[in-house]
C-alpha cells in the first residue's frame, strides 16, 4: 500500500470528519478513483463508498469486505438496474416511476428490499429541464405511487445543490421536501444533501447524509 497515498487520504479525511457531526453518515464518493483508494479509506474505518457508475461500483464492491455500504448517486439507465440492484445498498437518484417497479422486481428476485432516495429536482425553473430530479409539486404524488412497490424501501429525498447560485433556498426547499415525503412515508427520514463545495451548508438544513469525493480524494 502508498504509504504517502495513506497519509494525504487520512489528514484530509480527518479534516472533513471534524466538520461533521457524529450522527451524520459521510459517504466518500470514490468514482474515478482506484479500488486502492477504497481499501484506504476502510482500514481507515469509512465504510459508506458512493459510485455514479454501475461498472465500477460492480467492480469495487466485489472487492471489499460485506459490511461496506454501497450508494449508487448516479442517473439510471433501465438496463443497468438488475446489476445496480444486486450490488447497492442503497440508490439515491430514483426520480421515475418505471424505474421504481423495475427495481422492486428485481430486488423481490434476489430477496432484498432496495433502499432507495427519492431524488428532489432544486434547480430554478430555467435549468429545470437540464438536472434529474422529480419537480416537488409532484413529490407527494409520487411517494404515494411508489410506496405500493414491496421490493423498495424509501428512505428519504436527495437533491443537489444548484452550481451557480446560494444553495441555502435550495437546501431550505429539501428539508421541506422531506417533511412533506414523511406525511406519506413517517420512516423516510434521510436528507441526502451536500458534496464537497457545500456540504456544511447542507448540514444546517438537516442533511443526514453527506456524499463528499474531492475534499477527501483530491480532483479528479
Amino acid at each position: 500500500m502508498n504509504n504517502e497515498r495513506k497519509r494525504e487520504i487520512a489528514d484530509a479525511l480527518a479534516s472533513v470528519r471534524a466538520k461533521i457531526p457524529n450522527q451524520v453518515t459521510l459517504i466518500v464518493v470514490t468514482k474515478t478513483f482506484p479500488t486502492s483508494d477504497v481499501e484506504i479509506l476502510y482500514e481507515l474505518g469509512e465504510r459508506n463508498f458512493g459510485e455514479n457508475r454501475d461498472s465500477e461500483g460492480a467492480e469495487k464492491s466485489a472487492l471489499l469486505p460485506d459490511d461496506a455500504q454501497w450508494h449508487y448517486q448516479g442517473g439510471i439507465q433501465s438496463n443497468k438496474l438488475r446489476s445496480i440492484v444486486a450490488w447497492s445498498d442503497f440508490i439515491h437518484s430514483l426520480d421515475e416511476i418505471r424505474h421504481a417497479e423495475k427495481i422492486s422486481t428485481v430486488a423481490l428476485e434476489i430477496k432484498k428490499r432496495q433502499n432507495c432516495f427519492i431524488q428532489i429536482n432544486l434547480d430554478s425553473d430555467q435549468e429545470s429541464e437540464t438536472r434529474s430530479g422529480i419537480k416537488r409539486s409532484e413529490l407527494t404524488r409520487f411517494a404515494n405511487e411508489i410506496s405500493q412497490f414491496s421490493g423498495i424501501s424509501i428512505v428519504g429525498v436527495m437533491g443537489v445543490g444548484p452550481l451557480n447560485s446560494d444553495p441555502r433556498p435550495a437546501f431550505a426547499e429539501l428539508q421541506s421536501a422531506s417533511h412533506e415525503l414523511q406525511n406519506v412515508i413517517p420512516e423516510a427520514t434521510f436528507i441526502s444533501g451536500g458534496m464537497s463545495g457545500d456540504f456544511d451548508i447542507a448540514l444546517e438544513y438537516g442533511a443526514t447524509h453527506v456524499r463528499i469525493g474531492s475534499s477527501i480524494l483530491g480532483s479528479r
